[in-house]
């Protein structure tokens, strides 16, 4: 695959935390193939979904939480051919019968253990009829349909891995300095418009926590800190069920606004061209899309980090700088900010995103100043690329018992919960 079509593919739509839009999704998918109103749904998700769709509000839900409710607005609301946005558009004033069918106990909940970090399966029934649907690996990718215990779909691992794309910095770097982009304009607008739109809209009104309005609001001139503060208060919104798409990044809408906002910002505040934006989000994207691609969608890494990396490195390529500042503005910031945990969706991301940004900040003046950390230190190695891989083998591998330890601590005695060993 070419860097056009994962563009294509990962800049997409979405309304709401994007795990809990995708078990509505596998869930409405399931409920149309049994052709009727189930009695029973059954969901196994890895435990990553589940820590990633515990805590969040789920848009279009007047304030809904948690995934129960994510199960069942799928099945008896939403209609899946509108995939990350299904929730935009069903009938709030069915949801008390939502409410119904989760208190009557119609909904089984499973942590499946020994899959993909990303793994949804959900399972209706209606009297003697039954159907089946596997979500794995990415947030709309069916891998697997049965109905009534016959496979009517079955995608196989090949078929999984053949989308794969080979990164590299350079080959970034080249591809957006110099790429025709005009197929892919209309999604990096959409990216400008969207995501902006939800920072303002997080600014302007209480939500959650309100991160960003406190960075605001905090006895601080430094520039950069309005940059936080909107990236911050996109989450804030987000996070708290507010009702705006955002234009996602590696099956984020958090790394997606972190990736775009600050650099959306600080484009628009220093009268850059629309040439020079859209170059410069073709390499943010693309930056971030790289350090996430070996870590995987869904781990125990906070996936800020990598896109708060790639949003100040955009931030150095904009202005032009000598490509090794912007190399060492994602190694900087890589080495210190990659250690921070993901516990899930939920309010406390904006302020991730805050402490990610003055972390990549900073390591974009250390970059500037010549005061790059060195090979050697730490986890640098002697190439950005090598870095990168360093940084996934860590976050994929080295910190699998702290998801696992995490989500435990997350759920505490819940029944569905079960021993790691």
């Amino acid at each position: 695959m070419d860097y056009k079509e994962l563009i294509k593919r990962e800049l997409i739509p979405a309304f709401g935390c994007t795990e809990p839009i995708a078990i509505a999704f596998a869930s409405a998918k399931a409920s149309e193939l049994l052709g009727k109103k189930p009695e029973k749904i059954i969901a196994n998700l890895s435990s990553n979904m589940i820590k990633n769709a515990y805590s969040v509000t789920v848009p279009g839900t007047l304030g809904r939480k948690g995934i129960e409710i994510s199960i069942v607005a799928g099945a008896l609301l939403a209609d899946s051919s509108k995939k990350l946005e299904l929730l935009s558009t069903i009938d709030k004033s069915r949801l008390s019968e939502c409410d119904d069918f989760i208190k009557e106990g119609c909904v089984e909940l499973n942590l499946a253990k020994g899959k993909a970090n990303l793994y949804i399966e959900i399972i209706t029934i209606n009297e003697d009829n039954s159907s089946k649907v596997v979500v794995e690996d990415s947030h709309t990718n069916i891998v697997r349909m049965e109905k009534n215990g016959e496979v009517i779909f079955d995608k196989t691992s090949k078929d999984n891995n053949e989308d794969s794309c080979s990164f590299s910095f350079n080959e970034i770097y080249n591809f957006a300095r110099t790429c025709d982009y005009n197929d892919i304009k209309d999604i990096l607008q959409k990216q400008i418009d969207y995501n902006l739109k939800i920072a303002q809209e997080g600014l302007d009104n209480d939500w959650g926590s309100n991160i960003g309005r406190l960075v605001l609001e905090m006895d601080n001139k430094a520039y950069f800190e309005k940059l936080v503060a909107f990236a911050a208060a996109g989450s804030d919104a987000r996070m708290n069920g507010c009702e705006l798409p955002v234009i996602i990044n590696s099956g984020s809408g958090n790394q997606g606004i972190t990736t775009s906002v600050p650099l959306i910002l600080y484009a628009k505040d220093y009268k850059y061209k629309e040439d020079d934006l859209y170059r410069a989000l073709i390499f943010s994207n693309l930056i971030s899309l790289y350090i996430k691609d070996k870590i995987g969608k869904l781990s125990a890494y906070c996936g800020v980090v990598s896109a708060s990396s790639a949003v100040f490195s955009s931030i150095a390529f904009i202005k032009g700088e000598d490509k090794k500042i912007i190399k060492d503005t994602i190694i900087n910031s890589l080495a210190v900010n990659s250690g921070i945990i993901c516990d899930g969706a939920k309010s406390s991301c904006a302020m991730k995103i805050a402490s990610s940004l003055r972390n990549a900040a900073l390591a974009y003046e250390q970059a500037k100043h010549y005061k790059s950390f060195k090979p050697g230190d730490g986890i640098v190695k002697d190439s950005l690329d090598k870095t990168i891989e360093t940084v996934a083998n860590i976050a994929r591998y080295g910190m699998k018992k702290t998801d696992e330890v995490v989500l435990n601590e997350m759920l505490d005695n819940r029944d569905y919960i079960k021993d790691f060993e």
